[in-house]
């Protein structure tokens, strides 16, 4: 991944704002850490966030233009664009240096901080925090949608760092209180807004919300406290699962933040198409043959079904194509008492190769009824079409 912010977010260097936003959230959706398979997705998550709070940022952007990546990151470094950009030095009420849509500033964090709970109480702090959901996806067959079964799926998530049991730091490293924050895992700002004075807390970047500073990082995690590993779960299918449900596994999704519980794992379920079943709902569809005499005359067929062998009556007269309902052969219906109905086609089969017996029957049959049978092929064909 490039380093200039522009190609980070991949957006021409006139890009406006809302270029901008639409191309952050796109990148960090692909490079989320919680659902990202990319081996480096933390760190192009990281990158494309940074690149966003520089070019929504309008003192920044322009800094950046001028001195150009290197130097920007060299005189960020040296603390000149240092967190709060312009709103230090007055003049733009909503701080973030005068994007309204930039960095930690603008209309954006003002109302998420209104509906989080209201002026002072938007920042999480050292408050546990569920982990996120994770979503994947399941195939299998209608068979095993007809019976309910249990399937075993192989997910790579993020979990717990084993090393450092999720601290991000050895046990004995060094500690300090957080001078940003004196300990308290918060930051708290005051904003003049055309409201009126508005109070902002948020979690505090010097320590990540912590409260203290470490003399170490855990070499397996980098300090983040998570680890992506593969696991291999047990999944319960039920009886019944339609195509595109989802099925939902509590507290094995992302791990919480400061304690709290894990998120779940969203599995969808895809059904595959059957060959010979077609399903509407809870009703499944079939195409039975029959033979011209079994139509004629009547007959007791038997045939498998994804509930083993049926018998069904074809009654004497029976026309091809007609259709009989077969009730509660159908598909269990899910968390509900019975199933639903198999709707069977009978489609009549004309036969191709007679021999001398059987078309002499049939020209009997056919000239009884009026038909002229001189020329054979004629007759049969006028059966086939018959039917």
């Amino acid at each position: 991944m490039s380093e200039d912010f522009y190609d980070v977010l991949g957006v021409s260097r006139d890009a406006d704002e809302d270029e901008i936003k639409k191309a952050y959230r796109k990148k960090a959706t692909e490079y989320h850490p919680d659902v990202s398979d990319d081996p480096n997705a933390e760190e192009k998550f990281k990158k494309v966030k940074k690149a966003k709070e520089v070019l929504s940022d309008e003192e920044k952007r322009s800094a950046y233009d001028r001195m150009g990546h290197d130097r920007f990151e060299q005189a960020e470094k040296r603390g000149g664009f240092d967190g709060g950009g312009g709103g230090r030095g007055g003049g733009n009420p909503f701080g973030g240096g005068g994007g309204m849509g930039g960095g930690m500033g603008g209309f954006e964090d003002i109302f998420n901080n209104l509906f989080n709970g209201g002026g002072g109480r938007g920042g999480q702090g050292n408050r546990p925090q569920q982990g996120a959901d994770l979503r994947t996806r399941l195939t299998i067959d209608l068979e095993d949608a007809f019976e309910g079964v249990e399937k075993s799926l192989t997910v790579t998530r993020p979990e717990r760092c084993p090393d450092c049991d999720g601290e991000g730091h050895p046990e004995d490293a060094d500690v300090e209180t957080c001078p940003e924050c004196n300990g308290q895992g918060q930051t708290t700002t005051v904003q003049q807004t055309p409201f009126g004075r508005m109070q902002q807390t948020q979690a505090c970047r010097n320590c990540g919300g912590d409260g203290n500073l470490y003399s170490e990082t855990c070499d397996s995690c980098g300090g983040d406290g998570r680890v992506r590993n593969e696991a291999t779960l047990d999944v319960e299918i039920p009886a019944g699962i339609r195509d595109g449900q989802t099925i939902r596994m509590e507290r094995e999704g992302a791990p919480g933040e400061n304690g709290g519980p894990n998120g779940n794992l969203l599995i969808e379920v895809h059904v595959e198409e059957n060959e010979q079943f077609r399903r509407e709902g809870d009703d499944l569809h079939y195409q039975h043959p029959v033979s011209f005499p079994q139509a004629v005359f009547g007959a007791t067929v038997e045939f498998e079904t994804l509930d083993g062998t049926v018998e069904m009556d074809v009654p004497s007269g029976t026309q091809s194509g007609e259709t009989f309902r077969l009730k509660g052969k159908g598909m269990p219906r899910l968390q509900r008492r019975g199933s639903g109905d198999l709707y069977v086609q009978v489609q009549v089969v004309t036969p191709e190769n007679l021999n001398k017996e059987q078309k002499k029957a049939l020209e009997k049959f056919a000239e009884a009824g009026g038909d002229e049978v001189e020329v054979k092929e004629g007759f049969f064909e006028k059966i086939k079409n018959s039917f």
